[in-house]
C-alpha cells in the first residue's frame, strides 16, 4: 500500500510539472515595465531580449508605456526592414498592450513614434510551432532570413528535463509492478 502511495503521489507531481510546461505565459516585454523606449545601446536592444526567450503559440506579449507618446505597431516583414508605420496589421496605442501569439512564425513590432524605429525600437519574436513544443528540437531558422531579427535561442532545458522525467517516472512504475 505504501509504494503505491508513493506512486500516486510522485504521478501527481510529475502530472503538475507537465501542465505548468503547457500553459500560455503572459511576458512582460523586454522583462520589464519600461523596455518599450529607444535602446541606448545595441546590447539594450529588445532583439537581445526575444533571442534569450522562447515564445509558444498561445503566449502574449505585453508593454508598458506612455500611450500619449509613443504606440505598437505589428507590421510585415517589409515594413519591419524600412521601418513604415503606414499601413500596420494592427495598431495599440493604449499604453497597456497586449497580444496574443496565435500563430507559430515571426512577429513583427516598431514603434509607432516617429523616428523611433528608425533609432531601433523595434524587434522580432519568432514562436515555435507545436510539434516543436514536445520535440525539444529548435528550428533553427537562418538569422538572415528574417531581416535583422533575432537568432532563434538555443532550446530550452526545460524539455530535457521533462524527458528526463519521464524516463524516471517509467523506471519508477516499473520497479513498482
Amino acid at each position: 500500500m505504501a509504494c503505491f502511495q508513493r506512486a500516486v503521489a510522485c504521478a501527481l507531481v510529475l502530472m503538475s510539472f507537465f501542465v505548468g510546461l503547457s500553459q500560455a505565459k503572459d511576458l512582460l516585454v523586454g522583462g520589464k515595465t519600461d523596455a518599450w523606449k529607444i535602446p541606448s545601446s545595441e546590447s539594450d536592444s529588445l532583439n537581445k531580449w526575444a533571442e534569450k526567450a522562447r515564445f509558444l503559440v498561445g503566449d502574449s506579449l505585453a508593454w508598458k508605456y506612455d500611450g500619449q507618446k509613443d504606440s505598437v505597431l505589428q507590421v510585415t516583414k517589409e515594413a519591419y526592414a524600412s521601418c513604415n508605420t503606414t499601413s500596420p496589421i494592427e495598431e495599440y496605442k493604449d499604453g497597456n498592450t497586449k497580444v496574443k501569439l496565435d500563430r507559430s512564425g515571426p512577429f513583427y513590432f516598431i514603434s509607432g513614434a516617429e523616428g523611433h524605429c528608425e533609432k531601433g525600437q523595434k524587434f522580432v519574436v519568432v514562436v515555435l510551432s507545436q510539434k516543436h513544443r514536445h520535440t525539444g528540437i529548435s528550428p533553427a531558422p537562418s538569422p538572415a532570413e528574417f531581416e535583422g531579427g533575432p537568432a532563434v535561442a538555443p532550446t530550452s532545458s526545460a524539455y530535457t528535463l521533462r524527458g528526463g522525467f519521464l524516463v524516471a517516472l517509467g523506471v519508477l512504475v516499473l520497479g513498482l509492478f
